[in-house]
């Protein structure tokens, strides 16, 4: 064995290698015939997921038809990412001669075997739906590859810290039974069935086991550790709102995404080279949520890609302008950001709403038309001191109803256009949560509360939802970031 490099993948002596920043790991002979040899066998694709808490899906579900790609490509009707006819057979891998098991990396003195990759590729193939051809064997390897040392380095720390802090982290085996209980239920499978059908494609029981295991407990460390130190603070919240509001008028989009993360695979050339062969597999049947949670590096891998109805400026802006070409139906070509590779496939797309619909409550003091200019300023006195007690839309009824003459009630929800012209400058103008200065109309003295707005015709994102997002988008960024230090303080050698 070669001498360690702390932070980087080690190649043997003699041995070619591209380093991505330690981690583009390519095919070398020996391990490359040796892991053709254990998949010489023609695998179906299953719909399983293999994300530890979305490990779900039908086994054997067809992949979709082949969704179009953008530009140049015309575009057609392409069907949901999870229905479609059975594509054809996968093409053959040449069985070379079959090899004795061998080390394949070797990671903080943790080994990873050729077996492990070989057993790793094979579930990449029945999970994603990819067909196994020579163009993609080295995707298959590579990301394999990548994806063990990545969990051994997981799964290491996570032995360090429960040694340091005595606490229990690590998925026990009930708690993956379980998990593969939720799985096979899905499938209409006991856990026994569900087992058996993925041993038919040749992947044992400890393989799927191991990735679960990783990141089940992976992700449970940092929510657990992270979580509850994350502060999302109103402001961020309701600028969120705010922002969701304007860009209601604009055009909407309901996409799925798979993010190829350049720090992962060795480089924004790889990464691209990547990207375009996921898209030339989709194109031929491979369904586009299986493709997702198998290589996607984004937060909605789990979710099989799917990152619902996005407006202009939530995605980068080489993504935005793409999605302003697409129409519904098709694949874009991979779309290079910053830091990766985006791939989105159009799910729908829908025209900015012409209105604006708003929830709105209210405090109020009754003057006639005809009251003096002395009640109309006590009445405004008294407003003014409510208001200031007021926190939100929340407690805005309770609030109002300890002062005497004062009335408060829901207005519920209207579009703002058909609102009365005093109301309709105050609703068009205040931001979610916000209250107005004292209306005066015909019937009395007014505070308008705005409680919410969206689009006609769109679903209104709740304050709940808005914080959930955001606290997943911190903690996906939290965990990418404690990964690359991990990487950068490994010694990881291959072979």
């Amino acid at each position: 064995m070669g001498g360690r490099n702390c932070g980087r993948i080690r190649p043997n002596e003699g041995m070619k290698s591209s380093m991505m920043g330690a981690r583009n790991v390519t095919g070398r002979g020996a391990r490359g015939a040796l892991v053709a040899a254990a998949l010489f066998v023609a695998v179906s694709p299953l719909a399983v997921r293999a994300q530890a808490p979305a490990l779900r899906g039908k086994v054997g579900a067809p992949p979709p038809a082949a969704a179009t790609i953008a530009n140049p490509a015309p575009a057609t009707p392409a069907p949901a990412a999870d229905t479609a006819p059975a594509p054809g057979p996968a093409p053959a891998v040449q069985a070379p001669r079959i090899m004795s098991e061998s080390v394949a990396a070797v990671v903080n003195d943790d080994i990873i075997s050729t077996y492990d990759l070989a057993q790793r590729m094979r579930l990449l193939i029945a999970t994603s739906g990819v067909q196994p051809t020579a163009d993609t064997m080295q995707q298959f390897q590579q990301e394999a590859l990548v994806s063990l040392v990545d969990e051994h380095l997981q799964v290491q720390e996570l032995k360090r810290v429960q040694k340091d802090q005595k606490i229990t982290i690590i998925a026990t085996d009930d708690e993956i039974l379980e998990e593969l209980a939720g799985m096979a239920q899905q499938n209409n499978l006991k856990p026994d069935g569900f087992i058996a059908a993925l041993k038919s494609q040749g992947i044992s029981q400890d393989t799927l086991y191991d990735q679960i295991r990783a990141q089940m407990s992976w992700q449970r460390w940092i929510r657990g550790r992270y979580g509850s130190r994350l502060r999302i603070g109103e402001d961020q919240i309701k600028a969120t709102q705010a922002r969701l509001a304007a860009a209601a008028s604009k055009p909407q989009y309901q996409i799925s995404e798979v993010f190829l993360d350049a720090g992962r695979l060795g480089g924004m050339d790889q990464a691209t080279k990547g990207a375009a062969q996921l898209v030339a597999q989709m194109q031929q049947g491979a369904p586009f949520a299986s493709v997702a949670r198998q290589f996607s590096a984004s937060a909605t891998a789990a979710a099989g890609g799917d990152a619902g109805w996005i407006g202009q400026g939530e995605m980068p802006a080489e993504v935005d302008a793409v999605l302003d070409q697409l129409r519904p139906g098709q694949l874009s070509p991979p779309i290079p950001v910053r830091d990766g590779v985006y791939i989105i496939y159009l799910r729908d797309k829908r025209s900015g709403a012409g209105q604006t619909l708003v929830s709105l409550k209210q405090v109020a003091i009754a003057l006639p038309p005809t009251a003096t200019q002395a009640d109309i300023d006590t009445a405004n006195s008294k407003l003014l001191a409510v208001r200031s007690q007021i926190k939100g839309c929340a407690d805005l009824e309770a609030t109002a109803g300890k002062t005497p003459g004062v009335v408060a009630g829901d207005l519920g929800e209207a579009e703002v256009a058909d609102l009365s012209p005093e109301f309709k400058d105050a609703a068009t103008h205040l931001s979610v949560g916000q209250l107005s200065q004292p209306i005066r109309t015909k019937v009395g003295l007014h505070v308008l509360g705005v409680c919410g707005k969206r689009a006609a015709g769109g679903a209104q994102t709740d304050h709940d939802q808005i914080e959930n997002r955001l606290t997943g988008q911190q903690l996906s960024m939290i965990s990418r970031r404690y990964m690359r230090d991990l990487r950068n303080s490994a010694t990881i050698e291959t072979r």
